[in-house]
């Protein structure tokens, strides 16, 4: 194989994977020089293969195209609130659809109950991968890389249960054990949030997290009962998404049959 193409093959891989990265840090995980790697950035993010902001390198729309999450995101964003709805009739609380951004976390949907207190996130929001249950169940499934790169960097500590180092490293193998995450007080003190994760061909898409104040998710049974309902929601996502991708494939096939 050409070496040119190697070299290019091998940021997209990367990229790809963590999500997330600087000009340097990519030259380190590939073993390029810093010259060589820009200038390889500067052809990807020219053809839409990858994106920059701020110094920071992602995957462009292309890339997101040819790794499906750009089509499995389009289907989170269309099934979504049919699902976040049915959690919040459930429980009586906020329910919000989590996607990874590199190392960082965004909320996609979100469904408030009618309530004059509650706990939630702005659609499009930017959250910590480090704090809250539905960011630290995208943390579990994270690339090795996207973990080491959280663990080793500066966190905000945003309350006293903010987790430690020492917590997030245990948490992680927790979390990949049980299948589910709880988080009392970590992003926002007096709230107690659980989550699981939506599984697709194999990739944690999304989280699924619903939050409420402690007077009323505080007691050692809502936990359980909060779980239950996510884990039912999450399979009855996956299905939708299956649904929804395969009904995209005959679609985008049939439309390519009609222009032969």
């Amino acid at each position: 194989m050409d070496s040119s193409l190697e070299r290019g093959l091998a940021l997209l891989t990367e990229i790809a994977a963590s999500g997330d990265h600087t000009a340097h840090t990519l030259a380190a995980a590939v073993g390029l020089p810093v010259s060589t790697t820009y200038r390889y950035l500067r052809t990807l993010r020219a053809t839409g293969y990858v994106r920059e902001g701020e110094g920071r390198y992602e995957p462009g729309r292309e890339l997101l195209a040819l790794t499906g999450r750009h089509s499995a995101q389009s289907a989170l964003a269309e099934v979504g609130p049919a699902v976040l709805s049915s959690i919040v009739d459930a429980l009586g609380e906020t329910a919000v659809m989590i996607v990874r951004v590199g190392t960082q976390a965004l909320c996609l949907r979100k469904s408030e109950p009618d309530k004059a207190l509650k706990y939630t996130f702005a659609v499009n929001q930017l959250l910590p991968l480090h704090a809250g249950a539905g960011q630290r169940v995208l943390l579990a499934w994270a690339p090795e890389t996207v973990i080491e790169r959280v663990l080793e960097a500066e966190r905000e500590q945003y309350t006293d249960n903010t987790l430690t180092t020492a917590q997030l490293r245990h948490t992680i193998q927790s979390v990949r054990q049980t299948g589910w995450a709880v988080s009392r007080g970590e992003y926002e003190a007096g709230s107690v949030s659980a989550a699981v994760p939506v599984m697709f061909h194999g990739e944690a898409v999304c989280s699924l997290d619903v939050a409420g104040p402690e007077s009323r998710c505080g007691d050692k049974g809502w936990v359980p009962r909060a779980v239950t309902v996510l884990q039912t929601a999450a399979a009855d996502l996956t299905d939708a998404l299956e649904s929804w991708t395969t009904s995209s494939s005959k679609a985008t096939s049939f439309s390519k049959k009609g222009t032969s």
